[in-house]
């Protein structure tokens, strides 16, 4: 299982030096997410260009404000750049967001993605796109001296696991716990890529983290920071549900919290469910997140 970091970043120079750390760690890869901060791909492109040595991963791109041919030169684009170290993931984003922020509709998103990935994945192989569905056209011929990134689907529910197998190489998980991934998500998105006749696909879940000194007390204060930190995730529909089929009641519950060696034991022990590449989100005091990076950086060895 390979060892990542998951971070927002707030500029390109936050990125470069995070990615420049990491990479002289040893970390194998950075998955950033869109939000409403840098565009990540152009932040990506930049800091990409100066650090080798560690993969840029989008976690994740929202597909609606994009069309999937401007995507696609966007990210061959950034891929050329930056050496083929770049990972596109992509995914619906949240109906809050898509309706509320931009007004757009947010009806059938499997249906959307579905389309949006029979487009999407022909066009980064630089194929000519004839496309014409329900929610997306593509007439579409691009032209661009790079190779095809590794495209990632956030897909969580059953149906978008099952498109995801068929048309993507993998899923980025957030907020599943690890019987989900073991009982859930890795058997109904390997079971459509092998019906598919695609290879087994990648399983990056990405989790809080944090390393206290084992004791009651310093549990306590980090799972109510967590709990504060990352109240947003139990309230959209998509996370609330990964977490109600673990039996969680909030992130807090997800988050991986303790001493050093109940932490090392939680992180390996996702590779026997399943997961590729487990991805930290550090969080804590500033000494707890040193920690923390500490014993990562002991796990990639």
């Amino acid at each position: 299982m390979k060892i990542g970091l998951f971070s927002f970043v707030d500029s390109i120079d936050t990125l470069t030096s995070m990615a420049t750390v990491a990479a002289g760690q040893g970390f194998d890869s950075l998955w950033i997410p869109q939000t409403f901060g840098p565009d990540t791909l152009t932040a990506i492109a930049v800091a990409g260009q100066q650090v080798p040595d560690i993969t840029f991963a989008t976690a994740v791109v929202p597909t609606y404000p994009r069309h999937p041919q401007m995507l696609a030169q966007q990210a061959l684009t950034v891929n050329g750049a930056i050496g083929n170290r770049l990972v596109l993931g992509v995914g619906p984003s949240h109906k809050p967001v898509v309706e509320g922020s931009w007004n757009i509709s947010f009806d059938k998103p499997v249906r959307h993605m579905r389309e949006y990935l029979e487009i999407l994945g022909p066009l980064l192989e630089n194929k000519s796109v004839r496309f014409e569905g329900e929610t997306l056209t593509a007439k579409a011929d691009i032209q661009i001296e790079a190779p095809a990134p590794k495209l990632m689907v956030s897909a969580l529910g059953t149906q978008l696991l099952k498109v995801t197998g068929r048309l993507a190489d993998g899923t980025i998980l957030w907020m599943t716990g690890p019987t989900t991934i073991a009982q859930h998500s890795v058997p109904t998105i390997s079971e459509a890529a092998a019906e598919a006749g695609r290879p087994s696909p990648e399983i990056v879940a990405g989790f809080p983290v944090c390393v206290t000194d084992g004791s009651p007390e310093a549990t306590r204060e980090a799972r109510d920071r967590a709990a504060k930190s990352f109240v947003v995730y139990g309230q959209l529909p998509s996370y609330r549900a990964m977490l109600d089929r673990e039996g969680y009641e909030g992130p807090a519950d997800l988050a991986i919290i303790g001493g050093a060696a109940e932490v090392e034991d939680r992180i390996r022990s996702l590779e026997g469910a399943g997961v590729t590449t487990f991805a930290a989100s550090e969080f804590g005091s500033r000494e707890q997140r040193e920690t923390t990076r500490e014993l990562l950086v002991g796990l990639l060895s």
